[in-house]
């Protein structure tokens, strides 16, 4: 509890009852946790300011303290108020962003010797224990108050981790690529998502002339290289020039050229044997 007792010696002339005493140890907690005491009383005032130590009139109601708290390294404000009920205190923290509430009651002659309030060193009982308990139960995890600073740092640590994954992958060979990228980069994947009113497109569209799949394979827009074979200058003893029409799909019935091979008598028959019903 390195620094309470500084504090305490600070404020010694305002300790009047063990409540003093109480809510002491609890603003002392609150500095370590990282929140400077910025006044006092529910509302704020112009002359607020960052600071350690407790405000002036802080004990001025002894029935009930207010004090209100803002984060060192945020615009996070916390108000704490401690009520004295019969032999007991009850703390309430609230997240002045956030409306969200803590609270913690303990019972003061458990954790303070009201016959040694002058005393430092005698005065607190148990303050290891007292010191878990409002850790536990009334201060609020750090990451829960963190406005605007904090949350910007929080968004630049996501952004570094996607880079630092991002360029593992790129160097994983085992790595399958994302459907779709947010990086722009094209992938070879064709999109499977298919409109609501493009059912029948294929039909409509048989080669896929306007972007779609088609339903016909084309062999002459297939994307694969052909020869200069066209079939609108005609085919000698088959078809004559102009019989298909320029840029009309057709698909060949038989070998292009003027001399066919015809069959040959002795590929059918066992060689060199003429009589065909043996």
């Amino acid at each position: 509890m390195a620094g309470l007792e500084v504090l305490y010696t600070c404020v010694a002339g305002s300790l009047t009852s063990p409540q003093d005493a109480l809510v002491c140890f609890v603003h002392w907690e609150m500095i370590k946790s990282g929140y400077r005491c910025i006044g006092s009383g529910d509302e704020p005032c112009s002359g607020d300011r960052k600071s350690e130590l407790l405000p002036a009139d802080w004990s001025s109601n002894k029935e009930l303290y207010s004090l209100r708290y803002e984060a060192v390294d945020s615009d996070a404000k916390v108000l704490l108020k401690a009520i004295a009920v019969d032999s007991a205190l009850i703390f309430n923290l609230m997240n002045c962003s956030t409306q969200q509430v803590a609270d913690l009651t303990v019972n003061v002659k458990d954790h303070v010797n009201a016959d040694h309030l002058d005393t430092f060193d005698r005065v607190f009982i148990n303050g290891e224990s007292l010191s878990e308990k409002v850790k536990a139960q009334l201060l609020p995890p750090r990451e829960k108050l963190t406005e605007k600073k904090a949350g910007r740092k929080s968004l630049r640590e996501e952004e570094d981790e996607a880079e630092g994954r991002r360029r593992r992958e790129e160097h994983d060979p085992l790595h399958i690529p994302s459907r779709h990228p947010s990086t722009g980069t094209q992938h070879p994947w064709p999109d499977t998502v298919v409109p609501p009113f493009a059912a029948g497109g294929a039909d409509l569209d048989p080669f896929g002339s306007r972007g779609g799949g088609g339903m016909i394979v084309d062999p002459l827009r297939s994307g694969r290289p052909r020869s200069g074979f066209d079939p609108s200058s005609g085919i000698p003893d088959i078809l004559p020039p102009g019989a298909v029409p320029p840029g009309a799909r057709f698909d060949p019935f038989g070998p292009v050229g003027r001399h066919r091979p015809g069959p040959d008598p002795g590929h059918l028959p066992p060689p060199d044997y003429d009589d065909m019903f043996m």
